[in-house]
């Protein structure tokens, strides 16, 4: 299984960035899959994840921190997950990794148990 993100860089307050998670050896469409973040000197956090399958409505979580500004979504076809990221902020700045299996927990997203990450992207708001 190969996750491999792109799309991370160096943007200023309040720009946009869209990462992509391109997936191998692995379906996004039926897992639970999402998106965490490791800022230097913190933890590890969960972002975004979703669950899409068939027949349901999707479900979504998403971080407190980035309601309103960030959205999540897949691409069955090409077997690929984004995160849209707008408004950024400086305390956006961090490692930004795709993550399949994840484990969501009365609509919560956590950081528990997860069966594949990818390598990570940086992402670096400046102020």
């Amino acid at each position: 299984v190969q996750l491999v993100e792109s799309g991370g860089g160096l943007v200023q307050t309040g720009g946009s960035l869209k990462l992509s998670c391109a997936a191998s050896g692995f379906t996004f469409y039926g897992h639970p899959v999402g998106w965490f973040r490791q800022a230097p000197g913190k933890e590890r956090e969960a972002i975004s994840c979703m669950h899409s399958t068939a027949g349901t409505d999707d479900i979504k979580y998403y971080a407190d921190s980035v309601k309103g500004r960030f959205t999540i979504s897949g691409d069955n076809h090409k077997n690929t997950l984004y995160l849209q990221m707008n408004s950024l902020k400086p305390e956006d700045t961090a490692v930004y990794y795709c993550a399949g299996g994840v484990a969501i927990v009365a609509g919560v997203c956590i950081d528990f148990g997860v069966d594949y990450w990818g390598k990570g992207t940086p992402v670096t708001v400046s102020s």
